[in-house]
């Protein structure tokens, strides 16, 4: 199975972790986002998925901390233009 399979079979999960983060008032979490955010921390030296039940074991403990410290370093690394005078 590879990444992407693993993500529709653990989708569920997922959209479990974002309404978790929702009820919390973060709003912005999506699906993709806590997704890419495990495949860039939790995951990113991994170059195949591990077994499923870590797999669900790493979404259903992701923190809200390690979910904004994840997108507060990507926002840092977004372009950002000044605007002209």
């Amino acid at each position: 199975m590879n990444w992407e399979e693993m993500r529709e079979y653990v989708q569920p999960a997922i959209q479990s972790k974002v309404e978790e983060f929702h009820l919390y008032g973060f709003d912005r979490a999506s699906e993709a986002e806590v997704w890419e955010c495990l495949r860039k921390k939790k995951w990113k030296r991994d170059e195949e998925p591990k077994p499923v039940r870590e797999i669900m074991n790493d979404v259903l403990r992701l923190s809200i901390s390690d979910y904004m410290s994840y997108i507060t370093v990507e926002a840092y690394k977004m372009p950002f233009d000044f605007p002209s005078s």
